[in-house]
């Protein structure tokens, strides 16, 4: 497979969290930036929001109370790639 060079300019931050994940996982920085890539297209529909399917979730939360409040799934997700991997986090009641 051929390759494209890229030229990125990328703040402080970013820069360490790449390096930092290329470190525990043995990648090099492209393999990195490929991987997340993938992963934000494979959870990001490029081409616009379904505001009907946000509509259809909100009401259903509204109905249920049930919902993942945003620090399980930062856990949850924290926790990928290492020994102690979590399953994905429960909805729950939260109102």
């Amino acid at each position: 497979m051929g390759t494209v060079r890229y030229m990125l300019d990328l703040d402080p931050e970013t820069d360490a969290r790449i390096k930092t994940i290329d470190a525990r996982t043995g990648q090099d920085v492209a393999a990195v930036i490929a991987d997340a890539v993938e992963l934000l297209d494979s959870v990001i529909d490029i081409n616009g929001p379904d505001i009907e399917e946000d509509l259809r979730r909100l009401e259903e939360f509204e109905r249920t109370g049930l919902g993942v409040p945003g620090d399980d799934v930062m856990t949850w997700i924290k926790s990928w790639g290492t020994p102690n991997e979590l399953p994905p986090p429960q909805p729950r009641k939260i109102r």
